[in-house]
């Protein structure tokens, strides 16, 4: 375990907000600090990306700090749990005291997300994949749920139950983007859209502007704070892969070694987590995820999130904000993962609330199942 806690998280506004970029991150920083009962005059670490070539300069200055320890690696979804392993360090190292970790984007107000994504021609990888017109990020993850199905024979219909239970959960959280929308049916799932076989719009993540925020500091000062402290208890990441033109296997992914180095920092397993906020940027990031942290085996996922385990009231709570489905997904997700974890564990989130709380895991995801780093989180016994 670290010395390590969160003791602030909040959103900014979500959904289409027609605000900037910097505006929403107003919104998340300050917010999450009079979670926390601290002000900007408390904060000298920032961490954040997707503002600008120099994101948290940008922020940095925009909030007026002057801060003794910054971030702004860019490393997809999963950045933001990276950055908490970043900020532990720095705060035990003595480099910082407080540190804010955010992201907002306004990518539905400014209409900035397209669906062919970034094609970055000058990269070696190019020459092999940008003939065929895939679209980035989906027709990358397309083929791994390809390969998945094909592999293991498992159906679309299986496939689609993250997409059902993510809007079960969402039903259960006014934020979430889907709140008033209705149940999702399986066969809804299967009736959307086609954008990359086999993945269905109704198999992607949402397009929203949002953001949010946590604040770390050391344990025994939030513990003097105005939350219950919420403690660091592990963290692991990997760096895999750029492109699908080297990857061996696409349905074994580098969660394996960050669950794995996580776990071991926290002294836990699998059977310890009460509560799981896993990355969703697509159906088949949940699966593939799933396996490889280790809470069923390969090839084993779609049964074992059958029969409704992972909808509300089922025996493994997952992603129970509605997640990027159907909650929000501003562009880059893994902040919101690690707020909701947080509100899991201090008992805030009503309806959806996972009781007993005591354990919950972030796991972000970036790139074209790039980058992938878990977070483990815990209650202050």
């Amino acid at each position: 375990m670290t010395a390590v806690a969160i003791a602030g998280a909040a959103e900014s506004d979500l959904g289409v907000t027609g605000r900037s970029i910097l505006g929403l991150q107003t919104q998340a920083v300050t917010r999450a600090l009079a979670d926390a009962g601290l002000t900007l005059a408390d904060v000298d670490g920032v961490a954040t990306t997707g503002v600008s070539r120099f994101s948290a300069t940008q922020l940095a200055e925009y909030l007026g700090l002057r801060p003794s320890w910054t971030d702004s690696t860019f490393a997809g979804g999963s950045a933001f749990e990276m950055y908490v392993a970043r900020a532990v360090q720095a705060i035990e190292a003595g480099q910082c005291s407080t540190v804010v970790v955010s992201f907002a984007s306004n990518q539905r107000s400014a209409r900035s997300r397209s669906l062919g994504g970034v094609v970055e021609t000058h990269t070696p990888e190019a020459q092999f994949e940008t003939p065929y017109g895939p679209l980035y990020p989906i027709s990358y993850y397309a083929m791994a749920a390809q390969q998945y199905l094909h592999r293991y024979g498992g159906t679309r219909e299986q496939l689609a139950e993250v997409a059902v239970a993510a809007r079960e959960w969402a039903l259960l959280n006014p934020a979430a983007y889907r709140h008033g929308a209705g149940p999702l049916s399986a066969a809804e799932v299967l009736a959307a859209p086609m954008v990359s076989t086999p993945l269905t719009s109704a198999d992607c993540c949402l397009v929203t502007d949002g953001g949010g925020a946590i604040v770390l500091t050391s344990l025994e000062r939030a513990r003097d704070l105005r939350r219950p402290p919420v403690r660091v208890l592990g963290y692991g990441e990997r760096t895999t892969n750029t492109s699908m033109t080297a990857v061996g296997d696409l349905t074994v992914t580098g969660a394996v070694e960050a669950g794995r180095d996580a776990f071991a920092r926290a002294g836990l397993t699998p059977a310890d987590v009460d509560v799981a906020e896993v990355y969703d940027s697509f159906t088949i990031t949940v699966v593939l995820t799933l396996e490889a942290l280790g809470f069923c085996g390969r090839g084993e996922a779609l049964d074992w999130i059958a029969g409704g385990r992972i909808r509300p009231g089922g025996d493994f709570p997952l992603d129970t904000s509605g997640g990027g489905l159907s909650y929000c997904h501003p562009g880059q997700y893994g902040v919101l993962l690690l707020v909701e974890a947080v509100r899991q564990l201090r008992g805030e989130c009503g309806e959806r609330q996972v009781p007993g709380a005591e354990v919950a895991l972030a796991h972000g995801t970036g790139g074209i199942l790039s980058t992938h780093a878990t977070v483990l989180l815990g209650v202050d016994r």
